[in-house]
């Protein structure tokens, strides 16, 4: 049994699984409700309230996998990258545990933890496969040859897709975390409505910014009156943008890598117009697209642990390599 923590942003999750890759239990407790006055994550209110939650998120997690922590064999905990402040909260309480219990630590990548997601029961996906992985901090393209190791074919040059949809939720006036809002909006609103280009870069990466100026500028010429008359239109055009422009990439990147089989990871997997873009795609499960700590026990699988009592110089990091 994996007890896997992550505390990378602003979810406070634990989850058991098994190491078959049965998911136990996965619990998440979202502070999206307390970051939602600020219109994005604020980082020290977000690493406070994960001191306040990880131990009753963790206790909750054992009580709905019917494990006793005697029963727990290998601690997992999302190393990086993310937030330092929020990661360290997961990091110091997987170190308690671990070193409590005599037990080895497997420190993962939240990345590759989004990538993990697939490889659980009862529908596990089997490498080689071509990944995009989209949500709020990253927008990555990568070459899956097996589990527990990618190569990074492209990333984005500035906003993650995940990003420009908060960025243009906030400009059109909508809530906060802003994919789900202009997800529901959308599906009211004609997404040819408006042209909204996406910068072409070279290679496989990605751009956004230029998207989220060119909203700028359709709000502020339209005027607010005529803004809330076709906000749907702006939301689906704006979407249809985001989405192209990441269907378009993947099927590139899945040249570059020969892998034709193709999956999709991240917040941005949710998406209901991405999945209906990508029929024939892998997609991580609804409830596992977000961040959660069963993808990072999951991963954990595939990765060598850290004996006891190696681990307590373990640090966090913040970014990509």
């Amino acid at each position: 049994m994996i007890l896997g923590i992550e505390t990378s942003c602003d979810e406070t999750a634990a989850a058991v699984v098994s190491v078959e890759g049965r998911v136990l239990s996965s619990i998440v407790s979202s502070q999206a409700d307390l970051h939602a006055r600020f219109g994005g994550v604020v980082p020290e209110v977000a690493s406070r309230r994960h001191l306040e939650l990880v131990a009753p998120v963790v206790r909750t997690a054992l009580e709905e996998a019917d494990v006793a922590l005697e029963g727990i064999d290998r601690v997992a905990v999302t190393q990086g990258p993310g937030l330092v402040g929020a990661l360290l909260v997961g990091i110091s309480a997987a170190k308690g545990i671990a070193w409590g219990r005599g037990l080895p630590l497997a420190p993962v990548d939240h990345l590759e933890g989004h990538v993990a997601s697939l490889y659980l029961e009862p529908d596990p996906v089997e490498p080689p496969f071509t990944c995009l992985l989209a949500s709020g901090g990253h927008t990555l393209l990568l070459a899956v040859r097996e589990r527990g190791r990618s190569e990074r074919l492209g990333t984005t040059l500035d906003d993650a897709a995940g990003e420009a949809f908060d960025k243009g939720a906030r400009l059109l006036g909508l809530g906060y975390p802003g994919g789900a809002a202009i997800d529901s909006l959308a599906r009211e609103g004609d997404p040819e409505a408006f042209d909204f280009p996406v910068a072409r870069v070279p290679g496989l990466d990605f751009s956004f910014s230029g998207l989220k100026t060119a909203l700028l500028y359709a709000v502020r010429d339209l005027g607010l009156d005529e803004v809330e008359r076709r906000r749907a239109d702006l939301a689906a055009s704006y979407q249809r943008a985001i989405i192209r422009a990441l269907v378009r990439r993947l099927e590139e990147a899945a040249l570059v890598s020969g892998f034709e089989r193709l999956a999709v990871v991240g917040g941005v997997a949710a998406n209901s117009e991405l999945r209906r873009a990508l029929p024939d795609a892998a997609f991580a499960p609804l409830e596992l697209c977000t961040d959660n700590a069963a993808m990072i026990a999951s991963c954990a699988r595939f990765v060598e642990g850290v004996p006891y009592p190696r681990y307590l110089a373990l640090d966090a990091y913040s970014s990509l390599a």
